[in-house]
C-alpha cells in the first residue's frame, strides 16, 4: 500500500477582520467620549487647587515671616514680580510677598523693601478679592477679614474661596463667609 503524504493545514492568517476592526474603533470612540471630559475636570481641579494652595501657603508664610522679622509683611498682586500692581489688578497676575518697612497702607513695595517670595501668574482663571493687599503684623494679625475667590472656566459652580480671618488665619471654602454661594464675575 502506498503511503500518502500527510497534508498540513494552511497556516491561519493573523490579524483582524474588517468587522472586528470597526467594532474596536467604535468601542474606542465610546470610551474616549466618556473619559476625556473627566480628564478635563481632573486637570481643572488640580490647577485650581494648586493656585488656592499656593495662596494659602503665601498667607502662612507672611504670618510667620512677620513674627520672625518682628515687622509688617505684606502681599499684593504684581504683574512684574517686583512691585505692587494697580488696585484693579486681579491676583491671577501673580503676587509678591515682601517686608513692608515703611508700613504703608495699602501696602506698596518700594525700593529697598526685601522680597520674601514671588508667585507666578495663573493663566487658567481669575482671582478676585475684597482687599487689594494683605499685611501681617509681628503678633500675627491681619486686622481685617478678607475673601479671595478663585474661578476657572467652569464658573461659580467650581469656584473656591480663601477666607482670611481677622487673626490672619486662612481657610478654603466653597461658600462665602456669610454662607452665600460664590460668584465669579
Amino acid at each position: 500500500m502506498p503511503i500518502e503524504p500527510t497534508r498540513t493545514p494552511a497556516p491561519r492568517q493573523a490579524g483582524l477582520s474588517l468587522t472586528e476592526l470597526l467594532l474596536t474603533i467604535a468601542l474606542l470612540g465610546i470610551v474616549t467620549g466618556f473619559t476625556v471630559p473627566s480628564f478635563r475636570t481632573l486637570h481643572l481641579d488640580a490647577e485650581r487647587s494648586r493656585q488656592v494652595n499656593g495662596f494659602v501657603q503665601s498667607i502662612h508664610l507672611a504670618r510667620s515671616e512677620a513674627m520672625k522679622r518682628n515687622a509688617i509683611v505684606s502681599l499684593c498682586p504684581s504683574r512684574d514680580a517686583a512691585t505692587c500692581a494697580a488696585a484693579d489688578t486681579g491676583w491671577e497676575a501673580g503676587w509678591v510677598l515682601f517686608e513692608n518697612l515703611d508700613r504703608d497702607s495699602p501696602a506698596v513695595r518700594d525700593d529697598g523693601e526685601p522680597l520674601v517670595q514671588v508667585y507666578s501668574p495663573w493663566s487658567g482663571g481669575r482671582v478676585r478679592g475684597n482687599r487689594t493687599t494683605l499685611s501681617f503684623r509681628s503678633f500675627g494679625q491681619a486686622g481685617v477679614t478678607a475673601t479671595y475667590t478663585f474661578c476657572d472656566a467652569r464658573g461659580s459652580a467650581a469656584a473656591r474661596a480663601v477666607i482670611v480671618s481677622q487673626t490672619g488665619r486662612p481657610r478654603v471654602a466653597t461658600r462665602t463667609a456669610a454662607g452665600d454661594p460664590l460668584v465669579c464675575n
